[in-house]
């Protein structure tokens, strides 16, 4: 089988120079996916899917300062908002395990 790539002709980095803008991979990502397997293909369009598509919304409190939030929703592209920023953390598509960040948080990270 062959992957093909998800790539959408618009390529632009985010301001931190992280992931491409038009398809949301990292640069990491886009430069291995000529060797990766079709197995790390397939994992990479699934993150890129969970980002693209718009789950339940649920109301969150902040593992780092406790600020309640919601999270599912606000994103570009019809997702949660978390998606418009640079993937930072490897947490579960179902945000059970209670490590999300409020935006203020999250955006921290991502600058430093």
């Amino acid at each position: 089988m062959s992957v093909a790539s998800p790539c959408i002709g618009i390529c632009e980095l985010d301001a931190s120079g992280r992931y491409c803008t038009g398809c949301l991979r990292t640069c990491a990502e886009i430069a291995g996916w000529p060797t990766a397997s079709d197995a790390q293909k397939l994992a990479v369009l699934e993150r890129l899917q969970v980002l693209r598509t718009p789950g339940e919304i649920r109301q969150l409190a902040c593992s780092q300062c406790g600020q309640a939030f919601q999270c599912g929703t606000g994103g570009k592209l019809g997702g949660c908002w978390c998606a418009d920023l640079p993937p930072l953390l490897a947490a579960p598509a179902d945000n059970q395990s209670g490590d999300c960040l409020c935006p203020r948080c999250l955006q921290q990270l991502a600058a430093s």
